[in-house]
């Protein structure tokens, strides 16, 4: 068997989620015995001043035996979250339709709007 026949037959089923820069993957592969696991796959990109990029991915194996363990725990802290802090994102840079633009903007108008004020000297008080 060819690496691409083992890479096809090890990859049974893939979802993605776009979440602002980082993108979630969750794929369903087999192991040699035939079982089936799951890999969640974080992955973040990054940008460099020239305009090039690159990415870090992290991974996480998950196997039947730990699915519902897994689950309590993930669910017992999502519920801790919401019911601590609630459910609105508090941070404009975690929104999903954040840009570092709109802040290098804001902070622009902020300086401009501050070299406006006139400069008093205490002497003519």
């Amino acid at each position: 068997m060819s690496e691409r026949d083992l890479s096809d037959q090890e990859e049974i089923h893939s979802k993605v989620l776009r979440a602002g820069r980082r993108t979630y993957f969750f794929d369903v592969r087999s192991t040699k015995a035939g079982d089936y696991y799951l890999t969640i796959t974080e992955s973040k990109k990054f940008t460099h001043d020239d305009g090039s990029f690159h990415y870090k991915k992290h991974k996480i194996y998950l196997y039947k035996e730990d699915f519902e363990a897994f689950k309590e725990n993930v669910e017992e802290m999502m519920d801790f979250i919401i019911n601590e802090k609630g459910s609105e994102v508090i941070s404009e840079r975690h929104q999903k339709d954040f840009k570092k633009e709109e802040i290098v903007e804001s902070v622009e108008k902020t300086t401009s709007s501050t070299s406006s004020f006139t400069d008093v000297s205490f002497e003519d008080i």
